[in-house]
């Protein structure tokens, strides 16, 4: 396997974890939750996954740019010569990487802050807002995604 063929494949395999990781969140564990947890249950156990995943997250939030800045390197020599596609890449993680610091540095203390004074319905409040936060962020990396995929073959 060549350099850059392995740099890529870590590169597709960190947003995959990142982006899989929401897609399942939102669109399985989300409502599968809502219908069998009462909130207390409910809000504890998303304190448990984003813990868990949010270790993930931050594994692929450092592995994208560090992959991303040498397949740049190997394949354009630099940005300046890189395609639109890879200009948009960047700008996307960046907002991304924005919304997921938003989650962790402010939400998820308010979350955590809610759930340990047992205040069930803050908590609530303060899962809607991290919902929020990650749908939108879904719909960027699928965004993404369907960019990339849809990019001139190179």
């Amino acid at each position: 396997m060549t350099l850059y063929a392995s740099t890529y494949a870590l590169h597709v395999l960190a947003a995959l974890v990142w982006v899989g990781g929401m897609f399942f969140a939102w669109m399985i564990l989300r409502p599968a939750t809502g219908a069998v947890l009462e909130p207390p249950q409910r809000l504890r156990l998303w304190l448990e996954v984003f813990r868990r995943f949010f270790l993930w997250v931050w594994v692929a939030v450092l592995i994208l740019p560090i992959s991303g800045i040498g397949l740049l390197q190997l394949r354009f020599t630099g940005f300046e010569t890189a395609p639109r596609y890879v200009h948009v890449m960047i700008g996307l993680y960046l907002v991304m990487l924005a919304l997921f610091l938003r989650v962790q540095l402010l939400q998820l203390p308010a979350l955590r802050q809610a759930v340990d004074a047992q205040d069930w319905p803050a908590g609530g409040a303060a899962l809607g807002r991290i919902r929020r936060l990650v749908g939108f962020n879904l719909l960027l990396g699928l965004a993404l995604v369907a960019i990339v995929a849809a990019r001139p073959s190179f």
